[in-house]
């Protein structure tokens, strides 16, 4: 497969976990007050629902896909609306709305997994993240590609993963990040348009051209 589509499926699931949000802040309050094995134990546990809606993700839009490139190109401008709307939110984010508080748990590997799989923003985040980097490469995502495909957004994972350890084993983290939150958020914000905008420039041509 094209080392490029293999790196795009690395970087959505990187991105897909470093983005904040309600895992990014579980995990960066659990390593603030507990340090770096315990955020490892949450990351494990949480590995598990990463994957998960990432094989979900992958058969929704490889499905789609497979119907017809119209069923494809509806998914795009559907996962573009969707991750602009996310970025828009972001961006208007004011404080106050949006806190990273830490909690402590005895158990923060079973913390991490129920988190995980219970997230009910994994799946809709997931298909939306994957469309939006590899709408542009929407003839290699066949259901013999998938297992790459797979791995490689694991990779991407562990990248992810190891950063936030390390970040949450760095003194005076917690205060950083309450001090510049808003701007994290909002930084983030910017970069869903921005993953919305490739979304829809990938798919509205294909559409407006079936009209």
């Amino acid at each position: 497969m094209d080392f490029m589509i293999l790196l795009l499926a690395a970087s959505a699931g990187a991105v897909y976990v470093l983005t904040p949000g309600p895992a990014f802040l579980a995990v960066l309050g659990i390593g603030v007050s507990q340090g770096r094995r315990a955020s490892f134990g949450f990351l494990s546990g949480h590995l598990v629902g990463d994957v998960l809606w990432t094989v979900m993700a992958l058969t929704a839009i490889i499905g789609a896909r497979s119907v017809g490139p119209l069923v494809f190109d509806v998914l795009g401008v559907a996962c573009g609306a969707y991750l602009m709307y996310l970025g828009v939110r972001a961006l208007m984010v004011r404080k106050g709305d949006e806190s990273a508080g830490g909690f402590n748990t005895r158990t923060p590997f079973r913390r991490g997994l129920l988190f995980g799989v219970t997230n009910p923003k994994g799946y809709p985040v997931a298909v939306a993240m994957f469309t939006a980097l590899l709408a542009d490469r929407a003839d290699s995502l066949t259901w013999a590609a998938a297992p790459e495909l797979i791995l490689a957004a694991f990779a991407g994972f562990l990248v992810a993963d190891v950063i936030l350890v390390w970040l949450t084993g760095l003194s005076g983290l917690k205060a950083v990040y309450r001090r510049f939150d808003i701007w994290i958020i909002r930084a983030t914000g910017a970069l869903f348009v921005g993953f919305a905008v490739n979304a829809l420039a990938a798919s509205l041509p294909g559409l407006w051209n079936r009209r």
